[in-house]
């Protein structure tokens, strides 16, 4: 089932989010296209309308705002600019069915030594998924784990996970991760989005480096 096939409120809801938001405070955010207009004589000479705005960058976005530092393959390493420098990051990717369409997200983040969990991730889902089927994730086909929805917000229904150490290995060794979620309009249907594992281990290495020691 794509997108489309969720009731129409909650496709217009989820549009507004796929800009890249996986907490509040990692929200993608992108340059006014204007702000880059060209000028002449002190004249400002407009931009195209239909023009897509520019993502931030390490350079362009200010204190509080999110900015995609690199890619590594099918993630990005998403960042937080901060006064000092130490931007914390993220892993993310966003999720799309099998039509090509924007479904869900997923940032992940390593975690101290020592703890049950080695990394965390949070995922955000259409805000009328079917909370009580929870969602599942399973790599390279292996027996899929259950995972509880945490809360719903304005732009989607959050999930706050977290890894072992083995898993964290199943993916960096793994080619492609399957989250399952079912959409509350169609209880007896589930919607399969792949996870590319292509430039994981490298991302969370380079997430890691931002990490406060």
């Amino acid at each position: 089932m794509s997108l489309s096939q969720f009731p129409r409120s909650l496709a217009l809801s989820f549009g507004l989010a796929i800009a890249g938001f996986a907490l509040p405070a990692l929200a993608q955010e992108t340059a006014p296209a204007a702000a880059d207009a060209p000028t002449a004589d002190g004249l400002n000479m407009g931009a195209d309308a239909n023009a897509a705005p520019a993502p931030l960058t390490q350079e362009t976005a200010e204190v509080g705002q999110t900015y995609t530092l690199t890619n590594f393959e099918a993630w990005e390493q998403r960042c937080v600019k901060t006064k000092d420098g130490s931007d914390p990051c993220q892993l993310y990717q966003l999720l799309k069915d099998k039509d090509g369409n924007n479904v869900a997200e997923l940032s992940m983040f390593p975690l101290p030594a020592g703890g049950q969990a080695a990394a965390g991730a949070t995922i955000i889902a259409p805000l009328e998924t079917l909370l009580t089927a929870n969602l599942l994730i399973a790599i390279d086909g292996a027996k899929p784990k259950i995972y509880p929805f945490t809360f719903c917000a304005q732009l989607g229904c959050v999930a706050r996970v977290g890894f072992t150490a083995d898993e964290v290995a199943q993916f960096q060794k793994g080619n492609i991760a399957t989250m399952t979620i079912v959409p509350a309009g169609a209880p007896d249907q589930k919607v399969n989005l792949d996870i590319s594992l292509k430039g994981f281990t490298a991302g969370m290495d380079a997430v890691a480096a931002t990490q406060p020691k």
